[in-house]
């Protein structure tokens, strides 16, 4: 928990070094991201919004994820956390994004995606930033080490931005 927060805090002092704003889009998580966000005293100065679509209809009605996708690839994809971070992006007008979609157990896996599959997606002003995690543990081990690793794309993707703007 402190690492998470001590992670959260940093992400809001380098979003505000770039006047920037952040927006979660959640679904194996629950909304925790954004819990850990809002924990940070302040984080309205760059905190947007957090959509937990748990459902792959929500996923559709808030973040405008095309319906065809769970059919031909499935909601834990690339392509579904990909179009979720930008239907974030998009309806909150946030700088950056990051958004989960994972199998975090203890049922639900298959051989393809067992437990422990997280797609991760950061969007990035125009950029869309993927990664495909693989994470040991119990439910909540899960989904805590998916919330650590949205944090520090987050926090890798701003420093990189800050570096930028040098």
């Amino acid at each position: 928990m402190k690492e998470i927060t001590q992670l959260a805090a940093e992400l809001g002092r380098r979003l505000q070094v770039l006047n920037a704003h952040v927006s979660t889009a959640e679904s194996c998580t629950g909304g925790g991201i954004a819990e850990a966000i809002t924990r940070i005293p302040g984080s309205s100065a760059w905190f947007e919004a957090g959509y937990v679509t748990y459902s792959n209809r929500q996923k559709t009605e808030q973040l405008g994820v095309p319906s065809g996708l769970f059919e031909s690839v499935g909601a834990v994809s690339r392509e579904v956390v990909e179009a979720m971070a930008r239907g974030a992006q998009v309806r909150s007008r946030a700088r950056f994004a990051v958004a989960v979609s994972g199998v975090a157990g203890p049922d639900g896996g298959s051989p393809h995606k067992p437990v422990g599959t997280v797609w991760l997606a950061w969007g990035v002003g125009d950029r869309l930033i993927t990664e495909c995690r693989h994470f040991p543990g119990n439910r909540d081990e899960v989904r805590r080490q998916t919330v650590k690793a949205a944090l520090e794309g987050l926090l890798q993707h701003a420093a990189a931005e800050i570096a930028n703007q040098g």
